[in-house]
């Protein structure tokens, strides 16, 4: 039980405080009498016991008295309080008694101290976070240099729930700053903290190295994702590849969206195969959908890396998903390129009885291509008149239909000699 614990030090406390340890202090403080630490010691045990109300209960009969007690009993009982109610999950009520203590005057100066940085945890935590950094200022009279590092943290924490992310950025370097002198490596939510007040801030390079830093130092699978990430959004793309590999090669790459990542970095980094293998391989694992846009990229990237076959697969499968004919489209120009005319055809009609296509000047052209090829000359000439009806390809389409009607001239003339 946390208060057990803090109970404990307290105790410890009340012994030394009766030793000349103090002698140090400026003011003198009284001693804790033995009558008031028996009826304190009383509502600790009721405590310690899960009875939480009963402990209450009693601080209260004792505080019917606080006139007749001294500044150190007073301010035990108001920390007996504040711990009270700080179990019980009252965070205002404990934060307003454990002021009471530090009111108190005179005190032990090391009661004073770490009853003020309690209250900046708890402030914290109450989204108090003003007066989380007034209780620490206090706290920084008090300190030795040496402490002062889990303040600047403390305090660039508040400064950073308060929004003021420069004045927190300011801190939390300080903090790392001096854990690096020491040649020790800063505790990870430290980072963490400082990541997050430099993306507030905008500054990606400066996410960038921080992230680079928990990589190193803490190696965790979602450091790696986030950083090649940070390396996409500032358009290093080489770097961001990098770093997905070695996140693959560790077995860190998990989730559909950290696949997607990794297949898109080797498509822009021009390695369309090792894409398409990727994306097929997330899909065979099951770790994304055989969606429509995935199955598309599967085709784009084969195409891109001049795996017609494969792309034609993965565009018939897309095509099954959807209404629309443009796939039907791909698949024609595809089978054009692979000399394939009937089929290129064949998808190409498709795709026209399927509509709303995006370029419909463009399968014109192709389908008009390949019965060029079989030398279906009367329809290849009739679909490179609907081509040259169509903006963006109408000078291209003119060309093959007067190529196409020399053709079909030539055949005739042909046929009428024979």
């Amino acid at each position: 039980m946390k208060f057990k614990l803090i109970a404990f030090a307290a105790c410890s406390c009340w012994l030394a405080f009766a030793h000349p340890v103090l002698a140090q202090q400026t003011e003198r403080v009284p001693a804790l009498r033995e009558k008031v630490y028996g009826q304190l010691a009383r509502a600790q045990e009721q405590a310690d016991n899960g009875n939480l109300a009963e402990g209450i209960s009693i601080l209260g009969e004792v505080a019917e008295k606080a006139d007749s007690m001294n500044s150190y009993e007073r301010a035990m009982m108001w920390n007996f309080y504040g711990f009270m109610y700080y179990e019980q999950g009252n965070t205002k009520e404990a934060i307003n008694y454990f002021e009471k203590v530090v009111k108190e005057s005179p005190i032990p100066e090391s009661l004073e101290k770490s009853t003020l940085y309690s209250l900046a945890q708890l402030a914290l935590s109450d989204g108090q976070f003003q007066r989380a950094i007034s209780f620490l200022d206090q706290w920084e009279g008090l300190a030795e240099e040496g402490e002062m590092g889990k303040a600047w943290v403390l305090k660039a924490q508040a400064y950073y729930q308060a929004d003021k992310h420069r004045e927190a950025l300011s801190l939390i370097d300080k903090a790392i700053a001096a854990v690096d002198a020491e040649n020790k490596i800063p505790d990870e939510n430290w980072l963490i903290l400082k990541r997050a007040l430099h993306y507030e801030l905008e500054q990606p390079q400066q996410v960038a190295k921080v992230m680079e830093r928990l990589v190193t130092s803490y190696s965790k699978p979602e450091y790696w994702v986030q950083l090649a990430g940070v390396y996409a959004q500032l358009e290093q793309d080489e770097k961001q590849l990098a770093v997905l590999e070695a996140a693959h090669q560790q077995g860190y790459i998990e989730t559909g969206s950290e696949w997607r990542q990794l297949a898109q970095a080797y498509y822009f980094n021009e390695l369309p195969y090792k894409a398409a293998e990727t994306m097929q391989e997330a899909m065979s694992k099951g770790k994304v959908d055989a969606s429509v846009d995935n199955l598309k990229f599967v085709g784009q990237a084969y195409t891109q890396a001049k795996e017609n076959e494969k792309a034609i697969s993965a565009y018939k499968k897309a095509s099954e998903k959807v209404e629309h004919g443009n796939f039907a489209a791909q698949i024609a120009q595809l089978y054009l390129t692979l000399d394939n005319n009937e089929a290129a055809v064949e998808y190409a009609e498709q795709a026209f009885n399927r509509g709303d296509l995006d370029n419909e000047g463009n399968l014109y052209l192709a389908e008009g291509m390949a019965l060029l090829n079989l030398k279906r000359y009367d329809q290849a000439i009739e679909s490179f008149k609907q081509a040259a009806e169509i903006e963006g390809v109408e000078r291209s389409a003119k060309q093959w239909l007067k190529y196409a009607k020399s053709q079909h001239e030539q055949q005739q003339q042909m046929a009428n000699l024979q």
